[in-house]
């Protein structure tokens, strides 16, 4: 008997036993002071058991009802899932100002929940999008029992994602839907329509629903001190918190993830640089939803278990479990095109090749059927590009009307039939060739006018034709400095701007080629450049503009591709 005692202990140690899970108890609308006195709501998911449990809190401002799934699996797994509704949304008091209150709430939020009777006083937080950025701005102040954070699909500081010096035309939309304590309906109106209104300044009134905190935006179209609330990424060192970092390829805010994880383990306290990990998925905004985009299926390895996933993280940073998670390497990727993972130690990858890719004509690139192409010769004597940039007839980004999801893999060989794009195209790859990191594209360029834009777009060409779409980025020539110095530009002289076409990683197969469009409207992903030079935003007007693109041996435009070697 004594010996068969000894080898049930000796199981249970090893964890030969699955824990049952605990059953739910639900403590709705609990109160929380802020330390300005005003209440928020949250809903308190907790195990139906005595002692105290690590607590994850994720705030919201989508209504914390949705919570119930994700928390229901945590809570029966050992924690206590607080899910609340941020200042002036669902059921808190307060009015809601986007970010402006939200790293202080977070601050008293974390330490609320470290100071209730069934707590261990080991906060993580949670959640993606609006609620990823949040998590950071909190971080940043140094709640004392903040232990650890999952942030996916999280925002970048201001003018990262849309460097306009002005919100993008579907930003309205989210607006309209956050507007007041409730979600508004989306259905009601016709985004479409919507995003052709001008001046952009009084696009909520065109939307039925004037909100202050739109136009206030316009006020400050460049890098300034109103901005300094709602930036993180100036903060890394502030932030000594093991983070998992999570987005996918076509999430259209995909640029923050990698940007954070390179942040924390280059810039972060030296405490915390090794407890960060990085996670990308051919996933949308919506991550790990779908393993099929528009008409591109990644396979079924796509979908992977990610509750299971920030469960192993939380386990081990809030109950000292599991530690083998610090022991896999801290990059797993997803390769599109091969759809298959890989782990990698570092972002970008240090065996990385950078590769120049130099843009080639005979001053004819217009159009799908124009003679642009893509290579790693360095251009001689060549004739620039030059088209007509009109935003009354602005080039298409195809794309839902919505901000739920802001592009895909949509193919653009529509869009290629147009005069004002330019198109280079590579020669068929002669074998499978992954590019995968940051994409850059330098571009040297004229306007006839004081203020334009430029913008770059990677696609895939498969063999029968299909252009997919892989990542874009733009520059407004008044920002090329940067997006607390604007100035515009002189007509006709030649400028270098460099392109942040953010990151993607494709294996582009045998067979298929690289291609690179260039146009200076992305409508309606970005505003329409009017071009007159005049206050952002503002105006009704729009003029038309003759734009030259250089690529000769004084003027070598060239995308730069992050290739990976075979190993």
């Amino acid at each position: 008997m004594r010996r068969l005692v000894l080898l049930l202990v000796l199981l249970a140690a090893a964890g030969c036993f699955a824990q049952q899970p605990y059953t739910v108890k639900i403590d709705f609308d609990q109160r929380v002071k802020m330390r300005d006195g005003v209440e928020l709501s949250a809903d308190v998911y907790r195990p139906d058991a005595p002692g105290k449990f690590p607590v994850l809190l994720s705030r919201t401002p989508y209504t914390k009802t949705g919570a119930l799934k994700t928390a229901q699996y945590f809570a029966e797994r050992g924690y206590v899932y607080v899910a609340m509704d941020v200042r002036g949304r669902g059921d808190s008091d307060g009015r809601f100002v986007p970010y402006r209150n939200d790293g202080r709430d977070g601050y008293d939020a974390v330490e609320w929940c470290a100071a209730q009777p069934w707590c261990t006083g080991k906060v993580g937080t949670t959640g993606g999008s609006y609620l990823g950025r949040i998590q950071w701005l909190t971080a940043v102040l140094q709640p004392p029992h903040l232990a650890a954070m999952v942030a996916l699909v999280t925002p970048s500081d201001p003018f990262v994602e849309w460097p306009t010096g002005i919100p993008l035309p579907m930003d309205i939309s989210w607006h309209h839907y956050t507007a007041g304590h409730l979600s508004q309906n989306m259905a009601a109106l016709d985004w479409s329509k919507i995003h052709w209104h001008l001046p952009l300044y009084t696009m909520d009134e065109a939307a039925g629903r004037p909100n202050s905190g739109w136009k206030e935006m316009f006020d400050h179209p460049q890098l300034d001190a109103w901005w300094e609330p709602l930036r993180y990424q100036n903060k890394y060192d502030r932030v000594n918190v093991p983070v998992l970092h999570i987005s996918g390829w076509y999430d259209d805010e995909q640029v923050g993830t990698p940007l954070n994880f390179m942040g924390m383990t280059g810039k972060g306290p030296e405490s915390a640089r090794r407890s960060q990990k990085l996670l990308m998925g051919p996933w949308p905004h919506a991550v790990n939803s779908t393993s099929k985009l528009g008409e591109v299926d990644f396979g079924s390895a796509a979908i992977i278990d990610l509750n299971g996933t920030m469960l192993r993280w939380f386990d081990c940073w809030l109950k000292g479990k599991d530690k083998g998670v610090m022991k896999e390497p801290p990059v797993r990727l997803f390769v599109m095109g091969e759809n298959k993972w890989v782990e990698e130690n570092e972002w970008p990858m240090a065996h990385t090749q950078w590769t120049r890719f130099y843009l080639h004509s005979g001053g004819r690139a217009n159009s799908l059927f124009g003679d642009g192409t893509l290579s790693a010769a360095a251009p001689a004597a060549e004739p620039p590009d030059g088209y007509t940039s009109n935003p009354a007839r602005p080039a298409p980004f195809i794309t839902e009307p919505s901000f739920a999801q802001i592009g895909s893999t949509d193919d653009y060989r529509a869009v290629h039939r147009r005069d004002d794009v330019l198109v280079y195209t590579s020669a068929p790859v002669a074998e499978d060739t992954q590019v995968c990191g940051p994409i850059k594209l330098q571009l040297y360029a004229a306007s006839s006018a004081r203020d334009t834009d430029f913008m770059g777009l990677l696609l895939d060409v498969w063999p029968d034709g299909f252009s997919q779409r892989l990542i874009d980025g733009m520059v407004r020539a008044r920002f090329r400095e940067g997006m607390e110095k604007p100035s515009l530009i002189v007509p006709g002289q030649t400028y270098v701007y460099t392109l942040d076409l953010w990151n993607t990683c494709q294996t582009f197969q045998k067979g298929h080629r690289i291609r690179l469009q260039v146009a200076s409207t992305a409508f309606p992903k970005y505003d329409r450049n009017p071009q007159t030079g005049g206050p952002l935003g503002r105006t009704t007007e729009l003029r038309s503009a003759e734009q030259k693109i250089f690529h000769d041996s004084a003027h070598p435009s060239h995308l730069v591709l992050p290739i990976v070697p075979k190993k």
